[in-house]
């Protein structure tokens, strides 16, 4: 089975160098492809597949423009990798599963230097404290001894994110950990004034909630406040008046709102991260979730931005691979099963229960529970389902 595993790594000069060189090239050739083909489109209907592009990048392109001779100088299979994932997006595009490939901007740090296992013969090595990347030789990694050190490692990336770097590896892990004590399967309702309510009776609380993360995007608001001064300042200043201290004043500002979000971010992933392992612990037969629809949920303006911080996705990917990995059934029903409408005791349905109704009342037997665990206990009794 393949597995991810993302760690924090500690990069010497050079290294640094090397990354940022690759990731640059990455994000020129991404940008550059998108143009290509939007140019040959426009102009003679036609597609042209990464691949090509790659052959008509290193055939013609670069030998016929000197002054293009850096894009050789990082690794080539990352320049690939770059093209593929253009490709991929322009596929999702036709397939009316995205919309339009947009550029890739140097402030969102979202290009990544891709590496691979090149043959048979060759082996991606790693220690406890260290992991050999291709054209980077040997890099020390933060958190030692969590890089799994006997598999076989396929492929991997290297980001730079709010001043740091990661590695990302895919590994070969053949462990068989399927758990043999079963029990009775569960059903999990996710919210917005929890996070997650089990049958079994068990909350997870909303992590937004909590002291911690209502400080820092308090910070947030602060730092976000100050950046937008800058920019209005510079407005108002003639730009051949602006010397290089202000970019860079302006360039330092960014980089800490970046730092905050990636505490924000690194905060929900964890609380999702423990909230998957405990439930996974519980050892149910199967577990079941509801197909939410979020994007519909998103257009409410009053709840968009509390819906968008739970990271409903994110949960369902992760809760999907620990329960293929551990061999637990998840099921999904449908996003009109009335599972918050319907009464846990009888069955009936409640179709006067509003979105602010916290308690649930049956017409028909006046059975009284909380709605959330009403929820969660028909999602464990839905006999209509599919498995994901």
């Amino acid at each position: 089975m393949l597995r991810a595993y993302k760690t924090e790594i500690n990069l010497n000069q050079e290294q640094k160098i090397q990354v940022n060189k690759t990731i640059g090239v990455c994000r020129y050739i991404y940008n550059f492809y998108l143009a290509y083909n939007k140019e040959i489109y426009e102009k003679d209907g036609k597609f042209i597949s990464g691949m090509d592009f790659s052959k008509w990048l290193n055939n013609e392109y670069i030998p016929n423009n000197p002054d293009k001779s850096w894009i050789k100088e990082v690794s080539s299979k990352a320049v690939k990798k770059s093209i593929m994932n253009a490709e991929a997006a322009f596929k999702r595009f036709f397939n009316k599963q995205s919309k339009f490939p947009r550029y890739k901007k140097k402030k969102n740090q979202d290009v990544k230097m891709y590496f691979v296992k090149n043959d048979s013969k060759m082996v991606i090595e790693c220690e406890r404290h260290k992991i050999k990347i291709p054209t980077l030789g040997f890099v020390k990694i933060k958190e030692k001894g969590y890089l799994p050190t006997e598999s076989i490692i396929k492929s991997g990336y290297v980001s730079y994110k709010a001043g740091r770097y990661y590695v990302s590896v895919v590994v070969d892990d053949n462990n068989d950990n399927a758990m043999t004590e079963l029990k009775e399967g569960i059903g999990i309702d996710l919210g917005i004034k929890n996070f997650a309510t089990v049958s079994n009776s068990e909350v997870y609380e909303n992590i937004n909630k909590t002291k911690k993360v209502k400080k820092l995007k308090k910070h947030l608001k602060r730092q976000q406040r100050k950046l937008s001064r800058k920019y209005e300042s510079r407005k108002k200043r003639n730009k051949k008046e602006e010397g290089e201290a202000t970019k860079q004043n302006i360039q330092k500002q960014v980089q800490k709102i970046q730092v905050i979000h990636q505490k924000l971010n690194n905060i929900r992933n964890d609380y999702i991260n423990k909230t998957v392992n405990k439930v996974v612990k519980t050892k149910p037969s199967y577990i079941t979730i509801e197909d939410l629809n979020v994007k519909g949920m998103m257009k409410n303006r009053h709840l968009s931005r509390a819906i968008g911080e739970q990271g409903f996705y994110e949960f369902k990917v992760k809760l999907s691979n620990k329960c293929k990995i551990y061999g637990i059934e998840l099921r999904v029903v449908d996003r009109f099963y009335p599972s918050s409408k319907m009464c846990s005791k009888c069955g009936a349905i409640n179709k006067n229960l509003r979105l602010r109704d916290r308690i649930f009342i049956c017409p028909e037997c006046g059975f009284i529970i909380d709605r959330d665990l009403n929820a969660s206990i028909n999602l464990a009794n839905a006999k209509i389902y599919k498995v994901a």
